[in-house]
């Protein structure tokens, strides 16, 4: 007897419904798969059988063959084992066939019928709902990830035998419950009161967070670079609900999702380790999978110690910044990721770290000091708003008992000035291209103009032009750098609640070009 079971691959971030077929005939003792599986689908058949076997149900001692449809697309994961088995059991007439019409089944099975955690439920699920799926059987301990997706009944399955009696109407399970998304306050990992002195660098990242900036810190060891990027996050405002589900798929895909967290609601903040290669950093491998580029998407990046990552890590990352996603491409085909992130750095100015520093002579040679900051390329540079000078704290300011300004209150200001952003640029498209959650991919912040927005939204009068006329020349200003002192100056704009950009918002924005030998 044939049977059909309706399964799911993941592609990227996309869902791919895959019909798995399994059909009994006589013959030797065997289970043979075909439809480009990967090792971990090939070893479901010894899953199959010893979970069948254990959960006291019949294990037919004829030749098995499953089909994995389309044949085309690469299965890989544990996923297919739960719908296999189902197969198995339809085929063999112990659960009725019509039981499992409209139904996607997703689950790993242990030896002993347990159902187990699969990765990438989230983008399963919503692509059950777009093919017409009315349910869908998911591990227990990924229901409510499945349950982000409204008008769909997800029945939530603990092991093999359970599915079973509910199939045969013998046991039926209660279906998940819907879980709703609700605004939740923002988890402060610093807050900014508690950070002493350095104002001028907190309203960079002010800025920064207003406009959706880059941002490279420069200072000697000890300034609190590194505290400052961390307290970033409780500044930026808080996800909408469509980003949150974005951010999630992202997470869902790379199991990297907590099982008491079904959705991400705080924006992601991800620091890697100087010595991580560039298919870590972007994401690949064989068949890719997202980097921490795409991790960090909706969030922040922090680099530490910039210029002790590898010149190619470096320099994959110029694209990335530029069109908000990265293209990984192989053999099998191209995959597309999302990487629309902030990219917040921090480096020492010289080896020792204390180049310039008034205080603490610096021991290097004028040619270290060169070669160091030359680690990090000029068109890399170029793509940084905010480049600010993190000086050490003095005493008297580090001995202070006041608090400073809260995270919350910067916050605030933060909130109003994107909601002047997203009320601009409601409707606009500028790329053509859509989000990988279906939506499209408007412009929500100043950092993601494109020319096109700035010659509309970043208008100068006959003062501020002379103004950037002058600084164009005496600061060799490239194309890019030009325009992304307009977005920076519109920002400043912004958090000062006027329309039009003034003489003293461009100033502002010319003094976070880089200086010295750190110039372009």
């Amino acid at each position: 007897m044939l049977a059909r079971v309706y399964s799911c691959a993941v592609i990227g971030l996309e869902g791919v419904i895959v019909e798995v077929e399994v059909d009994t005939s006589h013959g030797l003792p065997m289970m043979v798969i075909v439809g480009l599986p990967d090792t971990a689908v090939q070893e479901s058949r010894e899953r199959v059988h010893s979970a069948i076997k254990n959960a006291k149900l019949f294990y037919p001692r004829t030749r098995i063959t499953v089909n994995l449809a389309p044949a085309a697309v690469r299965k890989e994961g544990p996923a297919y084992d739960l719908p296999i088995a189902l197969g198995v059991l339809v085929a063999t007439e112990q659960i009725p066939a019509e039981s499992l019409e409209s139904v996607l089944v997703i689950g790993e099975l242990s030896l002993d019928g347990t159902v187990r955690h699969v990765r990438g439920v989230l983008p399963m699920a919503a692509v059950a709902r777009q093919e017409g799926f009315k349910r869908v059987f998911v591990p227990e301990v990924d229901a409510s990830e499945a349950a982000l997706i409204p008008g769909l009944e997800v029945i939530p399955v603990s092991s093999l035998a359970v599915i079973c009696a509910h199939l045969n109407h013998t046991h039926p399970i209660s279906a998940h419950p819907p879980v709703t998304i609700e605004e939740v306050a923002v988890t402060v990992m610093t807050d900014f009161r508690e950070i002493k002195g350095q104002e001028h660098v907190k309203r960079a990242l002010e800025v920064a967070a207003a406009g959706g900036h880059n941002v490279l810190m420069s200072g000697p060891p000890g300034a609190g670079k590194t505290l400052l990027a961390r307290a970033l996050p409780a500044i930026l405002p808080n996800m909408s609900i469509d980003e949150a589900l974005d951010v999630t798929r992202i997470y869902s895909v790379a199991d990297q999702l907590p099982s008491d967290v079904p959705l991400v609601r705080s924006r992601p903040f991800r620091s890697p380790h100087h010595t991580i290669s560039h298919a870590g950093l972007v994401g690949g491998g064989n068949w890719p999978h997202p980097g921490e580029i795409s991790l960090a998407h909706r969030g922040v990046l922090f680099l530490d110690e910039l210029p002790e990552f590898g010149l190619r890590v470096l320099e994959v990352l110029r694209q990335p910044i530029e069109d908000k996603v990265v293209t990984i491409s192989r053999a099998q085909g191209s995959l597309t990721f999302p990487a629309n992130f902030m990219l917040v750095a921090a480096m020492n100015p010289c080896p020792c770290g204390y180049y310039g520093d008034p205080l603490k002579p610096c021991t290097c040679s004028s040619g270290s000091v060169t070669k160091y900051q030359k680690r990090i390329s000029g068109p890399l540079l170029d793509r940084i708003d905010i480049h600010i000078e993190v000086p050490r704290v003095e005493y008297d300011k580090l001995s202070d008992s006041r608090l400073g300004e809260p995270s919350e209150t910067i916050r605030q200001r933060v909130e109003v000035a994107r909601q002047w952003q997203r009320q601009r640029f409601g409707g606009t498209d500028p790329t053509g291209l859509r989000d990988l959650s279906g939506l499209k991919a408007h412009v929500t912040c100043n950092a993601d103009m494109r020319p096109a927005e700035i010659r509309q939204f970043c208008q100068l009068d006959d003062t501020c032009r002379s103004l950037m006329k002058a600084a164009t020349n005496q600061m060799q200003l490239t194309a890019r750098a030009y325009h992304r002192i307009l977005k920076l100056a519109r920002t400043i704009a912004d958090l000062a609640g006027v329309e039009e950009i003034t003489p003293a918002h461009l100033a502002e924005a010319l003094q976070y070009r880089p200086r010295m030998g750190m110039g372009i």
